[in-house]
């Protein structure tokens, strides 16, 4: 286990919080749930069917067994979504339906304050876990645009902050224009500041450094930094830079010697989708690092997506940073 996982499990013991897990038919999330519970790292609702949850095997002692089918939660919750999307449309009728949604159902728990945060994925797409999320949570103060980051350890590197990086965004705005890929900066660098606690230093990657190509994907880095600073002038970012030149002290020195960024980077901006998954991809495999992630950032509490093929582990690792992200609100 690395350092940055056994810090958030650390975090997560010590301001307990309380995580939806949706998806109570998965073999994975009740595995999950039973090394949650045995650890003590989050109160647990898990949401399925009462009978075959309770069947299954697993020690799930201390954690709240609801079937959305059944629950004396759905009218009022239905209500309470019907209240929310009315505006769009929305009968009574269609809001009780979308309570048999267990991912309607736990997304309208956190927002009636009955969890922190939910997690979910293992077997449901992006789309579906971030439909209600969007539909319901809506964006946080201030933030227009939801995204996504992973943060990677790297083993055996002295480059970042001891070998760890905040990458984004890797898993879900494909093609950010420069207003997007500015917001996604900004966010990026206050979930590294709640997840490491260190000072972010944000570089806007390219296949460019300071001017060094000339064409429309360089330029649109350019107006992002720019954006970026506007936005949070207090905060160390720059671009556009090359990966070398950011987070290789020799190389950002003679690319870009006036840079603050340059050779020093532990938040590492993408231009695109194509070039953060396939780079989080790349140090994954080949430098062998720890990837946890994708975490979304910008909605307005904290819900995260799993990989389809994830691991009960990756369900443990990611429960923890969503309590981690939820004691920061």
């Amino acid at each position: 286990m690395s350092s940055f996982l056994q810090t958030m499990i650390e975090r997560a013991k010590a301001d307990k919080q309380t995580i939806v897990l949706p998806e109570g038919n998965d073999v994975r999330t009740l595995k999950a749930a039973e090394s949650i519970l045995e650890m003590g790292l989050a109160d647990l609702i898990i949401l399925g069917n009462t009978e075959t949850i309770l069947s299954s095997g697993y020690k799930l002692d201390g954690a709240e067994i609801v079937d959305p089918l059944n629950s004396p939660l759905r009218d009022s919750l239905a209500a309470e979504l019907c209240e929310i999307r009315k505006s769009k449309g929305m009968t009574e009728e269609q809001a009780l339906a979308l309570m048999d949604n267990v991912l309607y159902f736990g997304v309208m728990m956190v927002k009636t304050g009955k969890a922190n945060g939910m997690v979910a994925g293992a077997c449901h797409s992006t789309g579906d876990v971030l439909r209600p999320c969007l539909q319901i949570l809506k964006t946080a103060p201030g933030v227009k645009f939801v995204s996504s980051f992973f943060i990677m350890v790297v083993p055996d590197c002295d480059l970042g902050h001891n070998g760890t990086f905040l990458f984004s965004d890797c898993g879900l705005e494909v093609q950010p224009n420069d207003e997007k890929l500015a917001n996604i900066a900004v966010n990026s660098a206050k979930s590294w500041k709640t997840l490491i606690g260190e000072e972010p230093i944000v570089a806007m990657l390219s296949h460019s450094s300071y001017g060094s190509a000339k064409n429309d994907d360089a330029e649109k880095v350019v107006r992002a930094t720019a954006l970026a600073k506007e936005m949070a002038p207090e905060l160390a970012i720059d671009g556009e830079l090359q990966l070398d030149a950011a987070i290789v002290p020799e190389i950002g020195a003679a690319k870009a010697p006036s840079s603050n960024v340059a050779g020093k980077a532990n938040v590492l901006i993408f231009p695109d989708l194509d070039a953060g998954n396939i780079g989080y991809k790349l140090v994954q495999r080949l430098a062998k690092a720890e990837a946890y992630g994708p975490i979304t950032q910008g909605i307005a509490a904290p819900v995260n997506d799993l990989s389809r093929g994830c691991s009960a582990e990756d369900i443990v690792g990611v429960v923890a940073i969503t309590c981690v992200q939820a004691q920061s609100r």
